[in-house]
């Protein structure tokens, strides 16, 4: 893909994606698997408005592929997390403890494929994720099968029990993922947020949420937001979900990034 000269100026995140990924070569989810799995990489977020995204993407060469299953090449992804009802991994992730994970369903709509994991940290604040099958009718709920799973998974990790959990947070959100089949990078691309519990609802940002995914955490993609002069922030999907859906909860890491950007409650 060549750099152009004149910056395409979309008006919203979904716009900003879609064009993205209209033109560039397909990867299919095969090949994905086999050279860009990275169930052991280094994660960094970005939140991008749609030009800054437009201008990043623009500057990721021909080697990134986009994956395209059955013609499609943005997909909706629903997740639930469970945590205990004083939101322990919530705080934990707050106070930025080293023996901190993530537990959640999550849902590929339009494959129909629906998996259970958890997400622990590994060495140097690696991201390791642990996932099995699940049958998508039990995607909102912690079956016994599953919590045997996160008992072996987190007695391994960290060699403690499994908390009481329970489900405390749904979202979606539409993804798009470009692939460097060279060095197995992954830059997946999210837009459209909405997080909701039993008592509430909110929409993120029009903006776009970018997390790149690397064996060492200097990736093409890393360079390439940093020549724009784009930060990594600090952010959870799932934290912020939590924190915008529960005020009373301290988000003091969170924040600032919440009061810059809309975080609408919806009807």
């Amino acid at each position: 893909m060549q750099h152009r000269e004149t910056i395409f100026a979309p008006t919203s995140a979904r716009e900003a994606l879609d064009a993205a990924v209209a033109d560039r070569q397909s990867i299919s989810l095969a090949d994905v698997m086999e050279t860009a799995a990275l169930q052991t990489r280094v994660d960094k977020k970005f939140l991008l408005t749609p030009v800054q995204f437009a201008e990043f993407t623009d500057r990721l060469g021909a080697e990134f592929s986009v994956m395209e299953i059955d013609g499609l090449r943005s997909f909706q992804y629903r997740s639930t997390y469970f945590d205990t009802p004083d939101f322990e991994q919530y705080r934990a992730h707050r106070q930025g403890r080293r023996r901190r994970y993530k537990v959640r369903s999550r849902t590929y709509v339009e494959s129909k494929l629906c998996m259970f994991e958890i997400k622990t940290k590994g060495r140097l604040g690696a991201t390791v994720k642990h996932r099995r099958p699940q049958p998508i009718e039990d995607a909102r709920q912690l079956t016994p099968q599953n919590l045997e799973f996160a008992a072996q998974v987190l007695a391994e990790e960290y060699g403690q029990d499994v908390p009481e959990l329970a489900p405390v947070l749904h979202n979606s959100y539409v993804r798009a993922t470009l692939v460097n089949s060279t060095d197995g990078e992954r830059v997946t691309s999210d837009v459209e947020l909405r997080y909701s519990d039993t008592a509430s609802k909110v929409q993120g940002p029009d903006m776009v949420v970018v997390e790149t995914k690397t064996g060492n955490g200097r990736g093409v993609s890393d360079q390439a937001l940093s020549d724009l002069g784009i930060r990594p922030v600090s952010m959870s999907k799932y934290c912020l979900g939590v924190a915008a859906l529960n005020p009373e909860l301290p988000a003091n890491k969170w924040s600032r990034l919440m009061k810059r950007h809309d975080w609408a409650r919806m009807p």
